[in-house]
C-alpha cells in the first residue's frame, strides 16, 4: 500500500500566541511523518509560521495544494488555537480538490487557562464547521472533540481517515467488469448499472461464449497458459485434481487476466452456475480466489455489487476481501452465524487452503466437471462486513456495514466455512429481510468499519446503515 499523502492547513488567529500555531504545525507534521503518512503544508517562509489566517494566505495554500492535487489524498485542518474559520473554509473552497477533510483541535490544559497559554480551540473548530458546513464542504470529525496529535485516539482517527481517503481515491472513475450472464435462479444479483454510472462507476461486459472461443485459441504450450499453470500450483495445493482440469483453469485465467488488463479493471464478477461446468468442465473458484488475494477482488454469480463491497474493504485496509453467504445459525448462540462459500475465498482468510471439486453441484453435473474450488477452515480474528446494493426502486445506493470477530468454533462443512459472532446479530439479520437485502455479504479480516461510514455515507452521500447495537 502506498503511503498517504495529506495536505495540512494550521489554522491562526491573530490575538491567540502565534507560538501556539509554531508549535502546534511542528508537532502535527512529526506525528504525521512518525505515522508514515506524506504531508504537503505552508511554510514558516511563505506565511506567519506556516498558518493560516487571512484571505491572501488563503489563497497562497490553496495554490500549494492545487500543484499537488495529484499526490494528495485528503486535508487535515489542524487548530492549535481558535483559528480562522473564514480562512479554513477559502483555502478548501479555492483549491477545489474535492477530497476527504478531516478537522482537528487541540485541547486545552486547565493550568494555562490565562492569555498566552489557553487555545480556545475547543470552539473555534465548531466556528470552523459551521463554515464548512455554509460552504458545502463534507468533513469528519475527530472521535473526540479536541485531541492532542500524539494521542493513540488521533492516532486512531487518523488511520481511519486514511482509510476514507483510499476508499474515495479507489471508487472514483472505477471500472468493474461482469463476466457472463446472471444466473437465471439468482434474482438476488440482479443490480442497476445506471445508478452505479451516475456514482461514477462503470461496468464492462464479457459473454462467456466470448470467453470460451478465446480459450480455444490458446495453445496448451502457450507461454502465458504455462506461466498461469505455475502460478496455480504454487497458491494451492492440487494433489488429486486431473492435469485436464488445471489446464482448462490456467487457459480461463490467462483469458480473464487478458480482459481485466484491456480494459484497466479494478474487480470482476463471474457467472458460474452451472454453464461453467456444464460446457467448460470446471468450475472458475481458484482463479478468482487468486485474483482477489491479489487485490483484485472477483465475486461469484455476477453480484457485481456484492464485489464493490469487498473493493470498499480493500481500499480501507489494504488486505484481501472475501464475498460469502450468511449461510447458518450456529447452535442457539444469537450473536453467532456461519458464513460460507463453495468456495473462491482468497487464502488470505484460511488456516490452511486445497483445491477441491465443488460438492453442492456435482451431483447434478458430475465431480470431473467441478474441480477448482479453494476449501478450508478460516482464521480467527476481526472482521468487518459490508454490503453495497443499488436500491432501483428509490433510485439510490445504499449499504450497511459493522464490525464483528471470526472465531475459533470448530465447525465441520465442505467448502470455505468459519463462525461469526457479531454483536446485535438478530438485529442486523431483521434489517437485512425487511430492507430486501442480499444474502452475499463482503468481509474482510479488519476492523475499519467506522471508515466505511464516512466514505460511503458522509462523502458519496450513500443511504447508510452502520450496525452499532446498543451498549456496543
Amino acid at each position: 500500500m502506498s503511503a498517504t499523502t495529506f495536505g495540512v492547513i494550521i489554522g491562526n488567529r491573530g490575538f491567540f500566541p502565534a507560538v501556539l500555531a509554531r508549535d502546534g504545525r511542528e508537532e502535527m507534521l512529526q506525528v504525521l511523518k512518525e505515522a508514515g503518512y506524506q504531508t504537503v503544508c505552508l511554510t514558516p517562509e511563505d506565511t506567519k509560521h506556516g498558518s493560516v489566517e487571512t484571505l491572501q494566505e488563503a489563497r497562497k495554500c490553496a495554490d500549494l495544494f492545487r500543484q499537488h492535487r495529484d499526490e494528495i489524498d485528503g486535508i487535515i485542518v489542524s487548530l492549535p488555537n481558535f483559528g480562522d474559520e473564514r480562512g479554513v473554509a477559502n483555502t478548501l473552497r479555492m483549491a477545489g480538490l474535492e477530497v476527504p477533510v478531516l478537522v482537528q483541535a487541540f485541547p486545552d490544559e486547565p493550568e494555562k487557562m490565562l492569555m498566552g497559554g489557553r487555545r480556545d480551540s475547543f470552539c473555534g473548530k465548531i466556528s470552523a464547521c459551521n463554515n464548512l458546513w455554509q460552504y458545502g464542504i463534507h468533513y469528519t470529525l475527530t472521535s473526540q472533540h479536541t485531541v492532542s496529535p500524539k494521542s493513540d485516539f488521533f492516532g486512531d482517527d487518523v488511520k481511519a481517515f486514511a482509510a476514507t481517503c483510499r476508499i474515495l481515491k479507489g471508487l472514483k472513475n472505477a471500472r468493474v467488469g461482469v463476466l457472463g450472464a446472471r444466473p437465471a435462479a439468482f434474482n438476488t444479483v440482479r443490480f442497476s448499472e445506471k445508478l452505479l454510472e451516475q456514482a461514477g462507476i462503470s461496468v464492462e461486459t464479457l459473454d462467456l461464449s466470448e470467453v470460451f472461443g478465446r480459450i480455444g485459441r490458446l495453445k496448451d504450450d502457450d507461454d502465458k497458459v504455462q506461466a498461469k499453470l505455475s502460478g496455480i500450483g504454487g497458491y494451492v495445493p492440487t494433489a488429486g485434481v486431473p492435469a485436464p482440469s488445471l489446464l482448462k483453469m490456467a487457459k480461463f485465467g490467462v483469458v480473464v487476466d487478458d480482459w481485466m488488463k484491456d480494459n484497466e479493471l479494478a474487480g470482476t464478477s463471474v457467472q458460474c452456475w452451472t454453464a461453467m461446468e456444464e460446457f467448460f468442465g470446471v468450475v472458475p473458484c481458484t482463479l478468482m480466489s487468486m485474483m482477489s488475494n491479489n487485490l483484485l477482488p472477483s465475486a461469484c454469480e455476477t453480484d457485481m455489487v456484492g464485489m464493490l463491497g469487498m473493493y470498499v474493504l480493500q481500499l480501507a485496509s489494504g488486505d484481501p476481501s472475501a464475498i460469502v453467504d450468511w449461510n447458518n445459525n450456529f447452535g442457539e448462540d444469537p450473536d453467532k452465524a456461519v458464513i460460507f462459500h463453495c468456495s473462491n475465498l482468497p487464502k488470505h482468510f484460511f488456516e490452511e487452503a486445497k483445491m477441491d471439486f465443488q460438492e453442492i453441484i456435482a451431483g447434478s453435473v458430475g465431480k470431473a466437471n467441478t474441480f477448482g474450488t479453494v476449501v478450508g477452515t478460516l482464521k480467527a480474528g476481526p472482521l468487518t462486513f459490508c454490503r453495497i446494493s443499488t436500491d432501483d426502486l428509490h433510485g439510490r445506493m445504499r449499504a450497511y456495514i459493522g464490525e464483528g470477530e471470526i472465531t475459533s468454533d470448530k465447525l465441520k462443512s465442505f467448502g470455505g466455512y468459519g463462525v461469526v459472532r457479531i454483536p446485535g446479530l438478530q438485529q442486523l439479520l431483521q434489517y437485512i429481510c425487511n430492507h430486501g437485502y442480499e444474502h452475499h455479504v463482503a468481509v474482510n479480516r479488519s476492523h475499519f468499519g467506522r471508515a466505511v461510514v464516512d466514505a460511503l455515507a458522509n462523502y458519496k452521500g450513500w443511504e447508510v446503515y452502520h450496525h452499532q447495537p446498543a451498549g456496543c
